[in-house]
């Protein structure tokens, strides 16, 4: 059974969410997906009290295509009477890690032509299976809860609100929208260029789904996920709020015989967050493998009443016999999880 389009109903009900804000930017890169959001977000800004809808089309200079492309964009958003900006990726092209800088490049011009409109909400194209090969791939990195909670309907990128209204909608039912319109759209071949290992998964997924893990299940597993990882992020933050304890020296001090009673999904998410307050900027503190042993150690210390030195990715954790844990920044001395003598 071929794919329906999807109707002006249903994308109202998806796009309801965006009703309030102060401006749209939809990302356009010329493929049947965004094609069709854009016609979709099109046609429904129209109605009374929507906010101004604009587009943008990142040329990433990485084919010779790419030009012309960008402009048939600019003429589809003619016709549809939508604002439309080219936004060029200069400079020198990477050789390796292109799909990564790329998304990187197009992110960060976006964000600002977000900011150049007023602080318009970029709007992508994601669909349910984008949703299925992000889970996959991290799941294949090891990925904990949070990173398998897949991407969200909102979020922010570059200091921008970013929304993604169509995640629930597979891509076959945003082609066959984009088919429907008679709307003009482009595939890029990269999309099928297997040295990326999103276009590898992407293959996959028709095997996967014969055993049940269809992009749907997998859609839906990354939206129960979101909610198990917003429910513990909650409950993080308000244990961390309860033992720790500052000092005039600027280290932060945990109460850890007490964060010790928590289960220990909640002891590695207060540790995560006492990191980032202890080392401002400090980024992913390790691989989640490395901030896993971190608090076993600590945890098994704490029980048996020893004290522990440990060093995790730029900062010093020192849980003493008394049950605090003390964090202080260790400079660019070293990084990744090593221990220290007591």
């Amino acid at each position: 059974m071929s794919a329906a389009a999807v109707t002006p109903e249903e994308a109202a009900a998806a796009f309801a969410v965006l009703a309030d804000e102060a401006a749209l930017l939809a990302a356009v890169s010329g493929g049947p997906d965004s094609v069709a959001l854009l016609a979709l977000l099109a046609e429904w800004a129209q109605g009374s009290g929507r906010p101004p809808l604009h587009a943008a089309t990142v040329d990433h200079g990485l084919r010779p295509e790419s030009a012309g492309e960008a402009a048939a964009v600019a003429a589809l958003c003619a016709r549809l009477g939508v604002g439309h900006a080219i936004l060029r990726w200069e400079g020198t092209k990477p050789v390796s890690g292109v799909q990564a800088r790329a998304r990187g490049a197009r992110y960060a011009l976006l964000a600002d032509e977000a900011r150049r409109l007023g602080g318009a909400t970029l709007v992508t194209a994601h669909t349910l299976d984008d949703q299925a090969e992000t889970l996959l791939m991290r799941l294949s990195h090891g990925s904990g809860p949070s990173g398998l909670a897949g991407m969200r309907r909102r979020g922010e990128v570059g200091g921008v609100a970013l929304a993604r209204p169509l995640i629930g909608f597979s891509k076959a039912r945003l082609v066959a929208t984009a088919q429907a319109w008679r709307l003009p759209f482009v595939a890029d071949p990269s999309n099928s260029d297997r040295r990326f290992e999103r276009v590898r998964w992407r293959e996959a997924m028709p095997v996967l789904a014969e055993q049940g893990l269809t992009a749907e299940r997998l859609g839906r597993l990354a939206g129960r996920l979101a909610r198990l990882d917003e429910a513990a992020a909650r409950r993080a933050r308000e244990i961390l709020a309860e033992v720790a304890e500052g000092a005039a020296d600027g280290r932060l001090r945990l109460r850890f015989s007490a964060l010790a009673k928590e289960p220990e999904e909640i002891v590695l998410r207060v540790l995560a967050l006492a990191l980032d307050a202890a080392v401002p900027g400090g980024g992913s503190h390790g691989r989640l493998e490395r901030l896993e042993d971190c608090g076993e150690a600590l945890l098994a210390a704490a029980r048996a009443g020893l004290s522990l030195r440990r060093t995790l990715s730029g900062c010093l954790l020192s849980l003493g016999r008394d049950g605090v844990l003390v964090l202080a920044g260790e400079g660019r001395r070293r990084r990744g999880v090593h221990s220290s003598p007591p």
